[in-house]
């Protein structure tokens, strides 16, 4: 009789026991707590160039996240907050320049132009070049387009030719505007025909004031023989360096003199041949803002001028400011700073980010261009008496290509400012110099220069977002957040 009652108990119980362990599991269940709630990631990507150059403008595989306040530096961005549109970073495309990329085969050419001036993957978009309107001084000669035996004289520029620049500058010109049909082209002049100077010479001397009429139609016709060729100059300053006739070639041109070649002769040629190219002033260092202020203060002058161009040999690069405080109608330009061979990644990288990519735009620069694109490993060619130790952005031997400074402090802007972006508000904390672009298709992008000796952890706020990120000492970013 028991085991009758047990066997018929046995399965009751284990049916209880049951339940009971599966309503204990579903009481654990219910008492779980739930998965950590994940802070929201952030669109944004990173290009780094490190001090010691292990990374050289590098895409960093980092995630960035919504975070809340902290006492982090804060690099704040107010995107309402507007100055200028910019043009273009890049380079000068010097007569030298293009016989190196012209020499190479045509399958590296086209893949190098390809890499510099197109913006797709891993080419670095390059928007703006300078060319010299004649030679500069790294050509193998001086020479104009417009040279005539001794007591000649072409003042209807009859016997004007671009011949000079068709073996190289202008079919590598064509092949870059294949690329990038809406490239700006700025062409500066460093010597006029020497027929028309006061010593004869393609060294120094000064405009004589009875070639002015003959000089403003010299530039007439370079913008239009140009034109023919399917280039067009968007711009041209007036004199390369006015104040530095040391140079070969080279002309010294007072402000005086500039603001009166302007007003009488260019500027009436100019509106006369229905020519919309821009003329810009100066084209000197920033020690000497009152070159340009003073020509801009020429009412008769001013009306024909777009804006003032600045190198930095001299001065400091705030001291552009004083000009577009003076005459903020008028636009400013960067048109060179040279880098001494061999060059030193880092502190070229420092230097030039701080002065040129953050400090000229910061300064009203609507663009920032690096003397020169390319030279050889014997830094060659340059005239006689021109610059023996200028280190393009790249090196160019046959096809042997070395990339070098330049080359890597113009892509952390060209590659993601695109022509059309617009310069915004950012403050600058302690050690930490940046400049931020809103750009055509609503990105924001913030170049930032670790200044100090040491890693430095801060933070990036776009509105209500807030995020954090780190650089090392000496150390530059270029951070792209889409909005």
């Amino acid at each position: 009789m028991n085991q009758r009652i047990i066997r018929l108990i046995t399965p009751i119980l284990l049916i209880i026991i049951l339940g009971l362990m599966g309503a204990r599991c579903q009481k654990e269940e219910r008492i779980t707590p739930p998965p950590p709630v994940m802070p929201d990631a952030l669109d944004i990507s990173m290009r780094l160039s490190t001090y010691d150059g292990v990374s050289k403008f590098s895409q960093q595989d980092i995630k960035f996240y919504a975070i809340e306040p902290n006492n982090n530096p804060t690099i704040s961005i107010t995107a309402e907050s507007k100055y200028q549109v910019m043009d273009g970073f890049g380079y000068t495309l010097t007569g030298g320049s293009a016989m190196h990329l012209k020499k190479m085969s045509d399958s590296k050419r086209s893949q190098l132009l390809y890499e510099l001036f197109n913006n797709e993957d891993d080419n670095i978009g390059v928007s703006y070049l300078r060319i010299s309107i004649g030679a500069s001084d790294l050509d193998a000669a001086p020479f104009s387009y417009n040279d005539l035996p001794a007591g000649q004289t072409d003042e209807e520029m009859t016997q004007f030719s671009l011949v000079p620049d068709k073996q190289y500058l202008i079919p590598v010109l064509k092949e870059i505007l294949a690329i990038n049909p809406d490239i700006k082209i700025l062409g500066s002049p460093w010597s006029p025909p020497t027929w028309m100077k006061d010593n004869g010479a393609t060294k120094g001397g000064e405009l004589l004031k009875e070639y002015y009429q003959a000089y403003a139609k010299y530039f007439v016709k370079y913008v239009q023989e140009m034109q023919k060729e399917g280039i067009i100059i968007d711009a041209i300053t007036v004199q390369n360096e006015p104040l530095h006739p040391g140079n070969n070639p080279s002309l010294y041109m007072s402000a005086t003199a500039q603001a009166e070649f302007i007003k009488t002769a260019l500027g009436p040629n100019f509106e006369a041949a229905n020519i919309s190219t821009k003329i810009i002033i100066y084209d000197h260092n920033a020690d000497k803002p009152e070159y340009p202020i003073s020509i801009l203060n020429d009412v008769e002058a001013k009306q024909f001028i777009d804006g003032s161009a600045f190198h930095l040999y001299g001065g400091d690069i705030d001291n552009l400011s004083q000009v577009h405080n003076a005459h903020p109608d008028k636009n400013l330009y960067f048109t060179e700073q040279w880098i001494g061979a061999p060059g030193s990644f880092g502190d070229d990288m420092v230097w030039h980010t701080r002065n040129l990519i953050i400090g000229a735009p910061r300064n009203w620069c609507r663009n920032v261009l690096e003397w020169n694109l390319a030279a050889n490993s014997a830094l060659e060619p340059h005239t006689d008496g021109g610059c023996t130790k200028c280190l393009g952005a790249l090196t160019i031997d046959g096809d042997k290509v070395v990339r070098n400074p330049a080359y890597y402090i113009i892509a952390h802007a060209s590659k993601y400012v695109s022509p059309g972006s617009v310069r915004i508000e950012s403050n600058i904390p302690n050690n930490l110099p940046n400049v931020a672009f809103l750009t055509p298709d609503n990105k924001i992008v913030v170049i930032v220069l670790n200044e100090s000796d040491s890693e430095q952890q801060f933070n990036i706020e776009l509105g209500e977002q807030l995020t954090s990120t780190k650089l090392a000492a000496k150390a530059v970013a270029t951070y792209v957040w889409k909005q």
